[in-house]
């Protein structure tokens, strides 16, 4: 009795409660009992990644010794997901890393997965990566609506378009992913690590971070590869009252006010705005001062060309007087075609300015045009020799088709065509009467209410002058 009222930890301890030394000491016999004898037992746990060693490969199954009492099964959907060209090579004997799904399945195997140790390992060199600052080169293997995918460790990493290169990022044209990224796919790339969450398996890469390139040293590469008269895609990065700045290949070209369109522009925001697609034709690379020049009205059609080419040299048009300068006047020809009549086409006297032959705006004056210039899309105009004897056979040329018929008239007319004009116009003669001719006149009988003629002396007298005969009355 006296013994079971004494304290724990004094005297004999209770049965089942061995000191903790003890207890030590017995497992430690046990293990190097089970050692010496070859029965150690290393019971693989799930979520743990081994090295295993292929023991066998089926068109259904593969087996792979992990130390465990059995060996484990990669098999079914872990089996087909194995990229084909991997699993291909895979070969009896070879090690491979395996991570464990489960410790035993109905058939008492131990379920593996080659393609999750792939990844897990994958993730264990992503976040190293991260923390070292390292780069990885790759492919772009694929892209969604904001960015590209470029594998990296057996992991799919994702590029935003704006963690793209200076040279890329510039180089990204179209509205859809599809314009934008697919000519990329299979392109080398350098990515820097910038984020890594294994739980949401998270992986944001950046070919920025990776590149040393400069905005500078890509533009001498750009333009070292540019040629005159080749056209391209680029996109509008900014605007100026000069003109648009638009990027080509990574460098960025201007396009002159004057080469925006063939109409008048007074600003660039009129026609274009920041981020828009343009194609541009190069037309002019100064390599010395790194500077390219471009153009959008070159790829246009010229309405110029069209409106001038009812036109021709010598022709004689109708315009309106628009502006007066010292060194002529501008004509408005057509809607807005304009031409200039020189002041030495305006008179044939010398004069110093338009006013003095007095022509005004708003006057409306027949001209000829003298010259065409499509080059410099210039119209020139002469006052002077619209009515020139040089251009006597283009004017009756033009007056025929516009449907006045002309007839050239010779001064002195043939003889034989007036003597049958003649002939026509005499009366046929009449037939005469014999009888009748013999035979003196007749008197007429006469009307005594009608007057009697006067006789010439007395109509003489009446228009004031005397008879010829008698000798005007003496005074």
């Amino acid at each position: 009795m006296e013994q079971n009222n004494a304290p724990l930890g004094q005297g004999v301890a209770p049965e089942g409660n061995l000191p903790a030394e003890e207890l030590t000491n017995n497992n430690t016999n046990m293990e190097t009992l089970l050692d010496q004898e070859g029965m150690s037992l290393d019971f693989p746990e799930p979520g743990e990644i081994r090295t295993g060693v292929v023991a066998s490969i089926s068109q259904s199954q593969i087996l792979v010794s992990v130390g465990a009492k059995s060996e484990g099964v990669i098999t079914g959907r872990e089996l087909e997901a194995i990229p084909a060209e991997e699993r291909a090579a895979l070969q009896v004997g070879q090690e491979i890393l395996v991570y464990v799904l489960s410790a035993e399945d109905s058939s008492g195997n131990v379920v593996l997965s080659y393609t999750r140790a792939q990844e897990q390992k994958g993730w264990g060199d992503v976040e190293k990566m991260l923390e070292e600052g390292g780069s990885y080169e790759g492919k772009v293997d694929g892209f969604n609506k904001g960015g590209i995918i470029v594998p990296v460790f057996g992991l799919r990493g994702f590029v935003p378009a704006s963690q793209l290169g200076i040279s890329r990022r510039m180089a990204v044209t179209g509205d859809t992913p599809d314009a934008r990224y697919a000519k990329m796919i299979g392109e080398p790339i350098t990515v820097r690590v910038i984020e890594v969450d294994r739980k949401r398996r998270r992986l944001i890469l950046s070919e920025r971070a990776a590149s040393t390139e400069t905005r500078q040293s890509i533009k001498e590469r750009v333009i070292e590869s540019l040629k005159e008269g080749e056209v391209y895609t680029g996109k509008v990065t900014s605007l100026a009252d000069f003109g648009a700045f638009v990027n080509v290949n990574g460098a960025d070209g201007l396009v002159h006010l004057s080469e925006i369109s063939w109409e008048r522009v007074q600003h660039p925001s009129e026609v274009l705005e920041v981020g828009q697609e343009v194609q541009v034709k190069i037309i002019n690379i100064d390599r010395e001062k790194k500077r390219i020049g471009l153009s959008i009205r070159a790829l246009q059609n010229d309405p110029w060309q069209s409106k001038v080419e009812k036109f021709k040299v010598g022709q004689l048009v109708e315009g309106v007087i628009t502006r007066l300068t010292k060194f002529g006047a501008f004509a408005r020809l057509e809607g807005d075609l304009e031409g200039l009549i020189h002041i030495s086409e305006i008179s044939e006297n010398r004069i110093e300015h338009p006013k003095e032959a007095g022509l005004h705006d708003g006057s409306i004056v027949t001209l000829r045009i003298i010259r065409i210039d499509p080059e410099q899309r210039r119209i020139g105009l002469s006052l002077r020799k619209v009515d020139s004897g040089a251009y006597k056979d283009l004017d009756l040329k033009q007056l025929d088709l516009e449907g006045v018929n002309l007839e050239l008239v010779d001064n002195e007319p043939d003889q034989t065509q007036v003597d049958q004009e003649m002939a026509d116009k005499e009366p046929e003669p009449q037939p005469v009467d014999l009888e009748m001719s013999e035979k003196e006149p007749q008197p007429q009988p006469v009307d005594p209410e009608s007057p009697i003629p006067a006789p010439a002396d007395e109509k003489l007298a009446d228009a004031g002058e005397a008879p010829k005969d008698e000798e005007a009355p003496k005074e």
